[in-house]
């Protein structure tokens, strides 16, 4: 049975110069996607599992290894996110999945997309910034969030889009995909709040390494 405080880290080929410094605790569990090896092994962070088609890595020494075909339908992400699933974990904070190729981005925000569908919860983060979705749901956030941030219907529309305790504020509005009214708020010193009561939403801000992670527990509270 796992913790449902425990996380799944995802550690992937793209963003190869950003630092990766979280340290797990024994219920956490670490997937190298692919080359995310590589960043893994720069940073002197051992992965739990290997994952992938191995396109992009040179060599692999590791006693857990999953391979995949190159001709496949998921990404090698993907494959790392269904594999945290199946073992039972709902939190999953991917490394090395943004930058590089736009299309790896793109496809990797649309797996957060299906997390939040399916119940879970994912996060990528880099360059100080972090992207999440969140589905018939909501997320908290602290007083000491700070900065601009963005909220980006990522379903044909968002019912019930609310947003408390910012500069900008919403209540129980209706947003679409082909207008960005979300982007450029702004956070002001107060508990926050983002809610969808039907539909999907992509959020963006903007925070260190660090301070994520010692703010995870408030992202993810409501599915405790």
């Amino acid at each position: 049975m796992i913790d449902i405080n425990s996380i799944c880290y995802i550690v992937g080929a793209s963003g190869s110069d950003e630092c990766v410094s979280f340290a797990a605790s024994s219920s956490d569990y670490i997937i190298a996607a692919d080359g995310g090896y590589d960043l893994l092994k720069k940073f002197n962070i051992e992965a739990d599992v290997l994952i992938g088609d191995f396109d992009s890595i040179s060599s692999v020494n590791h006693k857990h290894i999953i391979k995949h075909p190159v001709e496949k339908d998921d990404t090698d992400s993907f494959l790392a996110y269904k594999l945290g699933y199946e073992k039972g974990f709902r939190t999953f904070v991917i490394y090395g999945c943004m930058g590089g190729r736009i299309d790896h981005t793109i496809a990797n925000i649309q797996m957060l997309c299906h997390m939040a569908q399916s119940g879970a919860r994912g996060f990528l983060i880099g360059e100080n910034t972090v992207i999440t979705a969140i589905h018939n749901s909501h997320i908290n956030f602290s007083d000491e969030n700070c900065g601009k941030f963005g909220v980006f219907a990522h379903s044909a529309v968002a019912n019930g889009v609310s947003i408390k305790g910012t500069k900008y504020t919403l209540e129980n509005n209706t947003i679409t995909p082909d207008f960005p009214i979300g982007v450029s708020n702004e956070f002001i010193s107060k508990t926050a709040t983002i809610s969808v009561s039907d539909g999907t939403l992509l959020l963006i801000w903007y925070e260190t390494e660090k301070e994520f992670l010692e703010r995870i527990k408030i992202y993810t509270e409501e599915l405790l």
